[in-house]
């Protein structure tokens, strides 16, 4: 029995990892996209380079913290909440 549980949260955290993994390269890719168009749009002095590392690093502050919620509590939640309610209510 224990067993099931242990292979649950493995399997379950790996493959959370991987969508983790997934969705914070497309959010960084649109991100990344967004600020070359607005460089590129015209009336930011300096270097484009410096403006998009700047602005990815201003972004990866907030980033990984709503990612974090998001794919992997909301889920877990989830789970435990669906386990209690199928098994004991």
């Amino acid at each position: 029995m224990i067993i099931g549980w242990i292979r649950l949260a493995v399997f379950g955290f790996l493959g959370l990892s991987v969508i983790y993994l997934l969705v914070y390269v497309y959010v960084r890719s649109l991100r990344r996209e967004a600020l070359e168009e607005e460089f590129d749009a015209g009336g930011i002095e300096g270097d484009r380079d410096t403006f998009i590392a700047e602005g990815m690093a201003a972004y990866e502050k907030g980033l990984w913290k709503r990612l974090l919620l998001l794919i992997y509590i909301v889920p877990a939640v989830i789970v435990l909440v669906l386990i209690y309610v199928l098994n004991f209510a």
